[in-house]
């Protein structure tokens, strides 16, 4: 069991971070938190704007900085960005603050769950295959190095991916206790 104040899942785009989280919150009766949501709110502009007024890094400034307030809470379920394994500071208060849950996706499921999709700057170019592949290739490790738990979610409908995480998880997360 690894004592944690929260439960944080990371992973691709498309890796089901949201739609389970939300799941996993109600059943865990915790709050969630969709951090690019919240980026969103707290910056009165999409995701989309933010890239293209601000480019990826200083999106991913304040990806880190909400990311480093988010940790400093409790009893919450947490979807990162696809991205937010970038910073190893990040990265350090996942460790710390959090049990890490890895949803990974094969580039075919997130394919699928992204074809209608249309908002994410990354996939904007065209080659959404080739970039996911890239993405992976560069991310895959980082999200294996700050989990606790890694669960495979391709083939998976989101609610029975919900039902298996929530057990792994009830079976290997210990919540902290409250200070």
């Amino acid at each position: 069991m690894n004592p944690a104040p929260n439960l944080v899942l990371v992973g691709p785009m498309g890796a089901g971070k949201t739609s389970i989280g939300k799941r996993l919150a109600t059943r865990l009766g915790l709050e969630f938190v969709d951090a690019d949501l919240r980026l969103e709110q707290l910056a009165g502009a999409t995701v989309p704007v933010i890239f293209e007024l601000e480019g990826e890094a200083g999106f991913r400034l304040r990806e880190q900085q909400l990311l480093a307030d988010l940790m400093r809470g409790r009893e919450q379920v947490i979807a990162t960005g696809g991205g937010a394994v970038l910073s190893p500071a990040t990265r350090e208060q996942l460790r710390q603050r959090g049990f890490v849950v890895y949803l990974k996706a094969g580039i075919a499921q997130q394919l699928a769950r992204l074809a209608r999709d249309h908002s994410r700057p990354l996939l904007a170019g065209g080659a959404r295959r080739e970039t996911l592949e890239s993405l992976a290739a560069a991310r895959n490790p980082l999200y294996e190095e700050v989990a606790d738990m890694v669960f495979e979610s391709d083939g998976l409908s989101i609610s029975a991916a919900a039902n298996r995480v929530c057990a792994q998880v009830r079976g290997q997360w210990q919540r902290e206790a409250s200070a």
